[in-house]
């Protein structure tokens, strides 16, 4: 069951950095469609079609896309004043907790989504605007992203509470626990390495 989950948790976090990775190439190709936009009005006096339109649409996928990234990542603000107190067996309990309260939260929030989603494929919805975009399209792409969210930490939660059942704490910990500042002391150094191999390079 473990080795199934382990697996799974990395096929998961493979697939959730490639979505980050996306979501920051749409990112970055709406922000050249707003610059070209911005400059055509001002030095030719045009402008591209729905800019505004697509850069909103982008910013919601792409945002739903990175979420399960951020939980690998663990991106997470968290204040653990008095978390530092606890003993290690409890503290991974309340960081299994954490994230099983998060994935209510998402649970909650991609139900409302894809009633939104499925409201507006039923009744064919679209913007009021020049492109006239299927609302369906950018709503369900949207939606997935979220699905993929609540799968991943439905997954963090199930591996982390068999830790938990068999003493691991130093993998609930992995899983579920708050970057700690060695975390971001290691994570420093790795970029500065990398920027100074492209240097070298």
């Amino acid at each position: 069951m473990n080795t199934f989950l382990d697996r799974s948790l990395d096929r998961a976090a493979t697939l959730s950095r490639w979505g980050a990775r996306v979501a920051g190439g749409l990112l970055i190709a709406s922000v050249l469609l707003i610059s070209f936009d911005v400059i055509g009005r001002k030095v030719f006096g045009m402008a591209s079609a729905g800019s505004n339109e697509l850069s909103g649409y982008v910013l919601a996928i792409s945002t739903s896309w990175a979420l399960a990234f951020g939980v690998f990542e663990k991106i997470n603000v968290r204040v653990d004043l008095l978390y530092q107190k606890l003993p290690l067996r409890l503290a991974a309990a309340m960081d299994i907790l954490a994230v099983a309260v998060l994935e209510f939260f998402i649970v909650v929030l991609t139900y409302y989504a894809f009633i939104t989603f499925q409201t507006s494929l039923q009744e064919g919805a679209a913007a009021n605007t020049d492109l006239g975009t299927p609302l369906w399209i950018p709503q369900g792409l949207w939606v997935l992203g979220m699905i993929w969210m609540t799968i991943v930490l439905a997954l963090v939660v199930l591996r982390a509470s068999a830790s938990l059942i068999v003493g691991d704490v130093a993998r609930v910990t992995a899983l579920c626990g708050p970057r700690g500042s060695t975390d971001e002391a290691e994570e420093e150094a790795r970029l500065a390495n990398q920027r100074t191999e492209q240097g070298g390079a």
